[in-house]
């Protein structure tokens, strides 16, 4: 699996006494507990057991950190749109590069928040995750962002066994930049 850098915030608000500080798996292993968690929720539950803690939740991008490493991954649900046409959040759900991993603290977060356990759809999801990667790797390959290249192509084989993607061909692209 990837390494988790500093580059993907791993290590965000771990100088700050005063703040929430959780890795990148513990954020997943909170979207996991309920089996996914839209931002709004998400953030709900960092506030919450910040406050539990005594502290100040986490930076408000700490989530997109998480998202932007593959540690959470969006999940579309439905066309988007709820009965009565109300937009339709997406899901976060632990992603190909996360070891969900429960933070101390957690156990009674689904009884607070009153949010039921959710399921997702693997191929759904696979496909989902498998776009939003080749959107990815073209900025990366367009900028020829080294950084971003050698990220994206530990995430290439994270993301293979994960979901039901096959990125060869994408790797090679991401090659091509690297020499």
């Amino acid at each position: 699996m990837s390494d988790h850098s500093d580059d993907d915030g791993e290590d965000a608000g771990e100088d700050d006494p005063e703040r929430l500080s959780l890795s990148l798996d513990e954020v997943a292993g909170i979207a996991d507990l309920f089996g996914g968690l839209t931002r709004a929720e998400l953030a709900e539950a960092l506030e919450e057991l910040a406050f539990r803690r005594g502290v100040e939740p986490p930076p408000e991008d700490r989530i997109d950190q998480v998202v932007r490493a593959y540690s959470l991954v969006e999940y579309p649900r439905g066309d988007g749109e709820s009965d009565d046409g109300d937009a339709v959040d997406p899901l976060l759900v632990p992603g190909p590069s996360a070891f969900p991993t429960l933070p101390d603290g957690t156990a009674d977060l689904p009884h607070i928040l009153d949010i039921e356990s959710r399921s997702v759809d693997r191929d759904e999801l696979g496909r989902a995750v498998e776009e939003r990667f080749r959107g990815d790797v073209a900025r990366a390959v367009a900028d020829e962002d080294e950084v971003l290249v050698g990220r994206l192509l530990d995430v290439s084989y994270d993301l293979e066994t994960w979901g039901p993607v096959e990125l060869g061909d994408l790797r090679e692209r991401l090659d091509a930049v690297r020499e």
